[in-house]
């Protein structure tokens, strides 16, 4: 079975007050939040997740969702711990100001998107998908679909999805068929099938709001050609609740590889009433809107997952005994072999990663409009994507792997992290859609010049590590330094391919190589913030072991992955 729950709050305390040389929070909110406001509401959250969700994991797992009669069953449990998520407050906290939330700071959203996570990724999908559309509806709907579904969806009333793909159009989303027919009552009549809908049909709250992506008559060929529309599963009566059901069917639930309890469905539009989101042809613009708070939120979710591997790994090894343990006494456990803790520091180093990026980006966005660092905020959105939610599907990998035979049975609940984690570099655009996007739109076409500021804002932590008297802050200066030089020699490589096939036939390299960089950065981080301290603890020197043995067993691959860069595409 799978491991009880236990929220990283002592992670979160050291990122958001220190780890950065600074309180995090409060330079992000101007002194709206401090990083002991932050600590608080994440041991909330925490203690929320370990006692509501967590216990649901396996349930859904293994039980799943089921469709009965054109209405799509969740397992016992789930429509109880939706309103308990409700009524505690954690949809509208997230939720912006300007959409009627309390507009809770992205360091912290980042903290919070792991937990819920790291207790329960397929509960967690609900939110995230709603969390997407609270945003897009806020950029963009009008005052009266505002406060018809906007202000539904902040108050958890109503939950959210983003209808995209169709059969015959996935990435290419120019492909999509939908049509969307003008009513003269001004409402939209919306014809077609839609695929792969995450919590696309479910029974724990009354209604669900479909935004969908659809064609137009005489709109052009292609994405330019795609507006938006909001689709009700039920359309509000007078008072402004479900009524009458809207011409929207579930035809299937998907039967997946992981995250069971996560209903994704094939839905059918058949002369469905919809209402035109922002203007027509502006339908691919909104819906990225919802697209990159996805993808943000994938990062989390690899980090969540991740935990939730390790954590589990590491109390199987911690109580397993097998074998004698070299220089160790007998009757210690596998913990102490020495291949055992490569993987569980492997596995730790990498999560500690993940989730310091999650924060210093929620950090940027924060900062956008006050320090402009909107531009390297969209920089690090594919990057965070695509790296952490690979090095995830390794992690829980690896997490099977300390199990040993025992990972690979179903019973020990590990292999259900794996399979959770491998739809993570697919699903919200592939890690290629996510390199594409970022060496294409982000490297190529300012000539590397954001990517060079990450490597100078690296380069001043290893001037902070050079001015410090200890060895692990001097190896990891050596190993960073070494790696910025690798990184700039890549990124030259991809900006001299220019926009051709050699640019991106190794633009998933390229992606992989920014964010085992990025995590070393943050590792590096963590060891000027220890080394203030006047003594070093025992989470102290944790926290160097980790930053030493990223630096010795990751961040080499910094080189490699440069060597790949510069190969460009072998035909």
């Amino acid at each position: 079975m799978a491991s009880d729950y236990t929220p990283p709050v002592d992670d979160y305390r050291f990122l958001f007050g220190e780890a950065f040389g600074l309180d995090l929070v409060a330079r992000g909110t101007g002194g709206a939040f401090s990083a002991e406001d932050a600590v608080e509401i994440i041991a909330g959250a925490g203690e929320f997740a370990a006692s509501v969700l967590a216990p649901l994991e396996t349930v859904g797992d293994r039980v799943g969702a089921r469709l009965e009669d054109g209405q799509v069953h969740l397992p016992a449990g789930f429509a109880e711990a939706y309103q308990a998520f409700v009524e505690a407050g954690w949809v509208s906290a997230e939720a912006p100001e300007s959409a009627g939330g309390d507009g809770l700071p992205g360091s912290i959203r980042a903290g919070l998107g792991e937990i819920w996570n790291g207790s329960n990724a397929a509960f967690a999908l609900c939110w995230l998908l709603t969390a997407g559309q609270i945003h897009a509806l806020d950029a963009a709907a009008s005052d009266e679909l505002r406060e018809t579904y906007l202000t539904k969806l902040v108050a958890g009333t109503w939950t959210g999805t983003m209808n995209l793909t169709e059969p015959d159009a996935g990435t290419d989303l120019g492909a999509i068929r939908t049509l969307a027919t003008p009513r003269a009552d001004g409402s939209w009549g919306v014809s077609g099938q839609k695929i792969f809908i995450t919590w696309g049909d479910h029974d724990v709250a009354e209604n669900i709001v479909h935004l969908v992506l659809a064609r137009t008559p005489d709109a052009p060929a292609g994405a330019k050609g795609l507006s938006l529309f909001v689709v009700p599963k039920f359309l509000p009566d007078a008072a402004g609740d479900p009524g009458e059901r809207n011409a929207v069917t579930t035809v299937a639930v998907e039967h997946k590889l992981g995250i069971h309890g996560s209903p994704t469905c094939v839905l059918a539009y058949e002369d469905a009433t919809g209402y035109l989101v922002g203007e027509v042809g502006g339908g691919l613009a909104g819906m990225f809107v919802m697209m990159n708070s996805a993808r943000a939120g994938m990062g989390f979710q690899a980090t969540g997952i991740s935990d939730r591997a390790y954590q589990q790994a590491v109390a199987y090894a911690d109580s397993r005994l097998q074998g004698a343990v070299l220089d160790r006494p007998a009757g210690t456990p596998i913990t102490g072999h020495p291949d055992v803790r490569r993987l569980l520091l492997s596995m730790q180093s990498r999560l500690f990663a993940m989730r310091a990026l999650g924060v210093y980006l929620g950090d940027l966005f924060d900062r956008a409009e006050a320090d402009g660092t909107g531009a390297l905020a969209e920089f690090f959105v594919p990057i965070l994507k695509g790296w952490a939610t690979e090095d995830a599907v390794a992690l829980t990998s690896d997490a099977i792997q300390v199990h040993g035979g025992m990972g690979f049975i179903e019973e020990t609940g590990v292999a259900q992290h794996y399979r959770d984690a491998r739809i993570m570099p697919i699903y919200e655009g592939t890690t290629a859609i996510q390199s594409n996007d970022l060496i294409g739109r982000k490297v190529i076409r300012d000539g590397g010049a954001t990517a060079s500021q990450l490597f100078e804002s690296i380069a001043s932590t290893v001037a902070d590590l050079r001015g410090l008297d200890n060895p692990v802050a001097a190896r990891t200066a050596d190993r960073l330094e070494r790696a910025v030089a690798s990184a700039r020699a890549a990124t030259a490589s991809v900006v001299g391919f220019g926009q051709t096939r050699d640019a991106y036939g190794v633009s998933v390299p390229y992606l992989m190589l920014l964010g085992t960089l990025a995590g070393g950065w943050m590792h590096g981080l963590a060891v000027v913030a220890v080394l203030a301290h006047v003594s070093v603890d025992e989470a102290d020197a944790a926290r160097l072991v980790s930053a030493d043995f990223y630096g010795a067993h990751h961040l080499p691959r910094v080189h490699m992955l440069a060597e790949t860069v510069a190969a460009g595409e072998v035909a």
